[in-house]
């Protein structure tokens, strides 16, 4: 029989023995804020953002290379879908709204999609091997959707049935480029946003989110597929203008059959990207700092008060990481 004084040292060095999560630090001091973010693999590293901005490391984000996109100075690439260490598509969002491709590894870009008119307004792409989808803000009351087959060398424009109407003040945010998402057998998944707040599945089925909504500032910002059962996602949001209230701003989703449940303990705060680490382990990130749940998104702790706008897991390793403002790039340590 343990003794009691022995039971509680063991308890206090197997809880200190347990490393605790916290986000490293890995680049801080470049002017863009990034938003875009792909981990190929734990070495390989792309993200984008304002100003044309483009950075790749091979290392694991030891080192980075920073490219500025020549003639897109101005543009903000928003998001970043990176096959290898010479292939990769850049998102901008708006005059024009322009998808990127590259094949060197970023030395030359060709313009795979654009669009200059002020109506158009990218927001997110996503993509499952060569298949990509593409979304934007609506136009003409529908929502903006274009597919690829071949890795973003061409795009086509959905129509008809595939872009559904959308009620007033509804919307897409451009936040963290993952409000969208690909599904098995070429089904996708995306939420909205602003003073309605909707999940859409294959433009057919619509679930009212139980986020805040109501403002063109709040709603859903990103949606993340569980890895082992893609029935099921978790979504988050918020106020961005509020961004330390933590009521409305994430949701676990069942998509078939579907519907929705609060976290028990949510988030710390208005969070703009979501990924699952593994089946019962979510990140989650925002303005106000990053979480951690460990129970499939139930309960979540904070880990991190800094600031930032996009999370994400590498494609073929286990590495996780953050990127924001100023250049910022974590990579979660647990």
């Amino acid at each position: 029989m343990i003794k009691p004084v022995l039971s509680l040292c063991l308890t206090i060095f197997l809880i200190s023995a347990v490393p605790a999560q916290k986000i490293k630090m890995l680049s801080l001091g470049n002017p863009a804020s990034l938003r875009g973010l792909s981990a190929v693999n734990d070495q390989l590293i792309w993200v984008s953002g304002s100003a044309g901005t483009v950075g790749i490391s091979t290392d694991a984000g030891t080192s980075w290379k920073w490219i500025t996109v020549p003639h897109y100075e101005k543009t903000d690439f928003r998001d970043v879908e990176a096959f290898s260490d010479q292939e990769a598509v850049i998102m901008g969002i708006t005059q024009p709204a322009v998808i990127l491709k590259t094949k060197d590894g970023g030395k030359t870009w060709k313009a795979v999609f654009q669009d200059s008119s002020l109506s158009i307004f990218l927001d997110a792409m996503d993509f499952s091997g060569n298949n990509g989808i593409l979304i934007g803000d609506p136009v003409d009351k529908r929502v903006f959707l274009a597919r690829t087959k071949n890795r973003g060398d061409d795009w086509e424009i959905l129509t008809g049935n595939a872009q559904p109407s959308i009620e007033k003040g509804e919307s897409f945010f451009a936040a963290s480029g993952s409000n969208i998402k690909w599904l098995p057998n070429h089904h996708f998944v995306y939420v909205s946003g602003g003073k309605k707040s909707n999940l859409y599945l294959d433009s057919s089925v619509k679930l009212i989110l139980q986020l805040s909504q109501g403002m063109e500032t709040t709603g859903g910002n990103s949606i993340a597929i569980n890895p082992s059962n893609p029935n099921l996602a978790f979504v988050t949001g918020g106020d961005f203008s509020k961004d330390s209230i933590v009521n409305g701003n994430a949701l676990r989703i069942s998509l078939h059959p579907i519907y929705q449940q609060l976290p028990h303990r949510p988030p710390h705060g208005y969070r703009s990207g979501v990924e699952y680490i593994n089946a019962q382990t979510l990140i989650c990130c925002g303005t106000s700092g990053v979480d951690i749940s460990t129970d499939g998104g139930m309960n979540w702790k904070l880990i991190s008060t800094k600031s930032f706008h996009v999370c994400g897991k590498s494609k073929t390793g286990k590495s996780v990481f953050v990127a924001g403002a100023n250049g910022a790039i974590g990579r979660l340590v647990w």
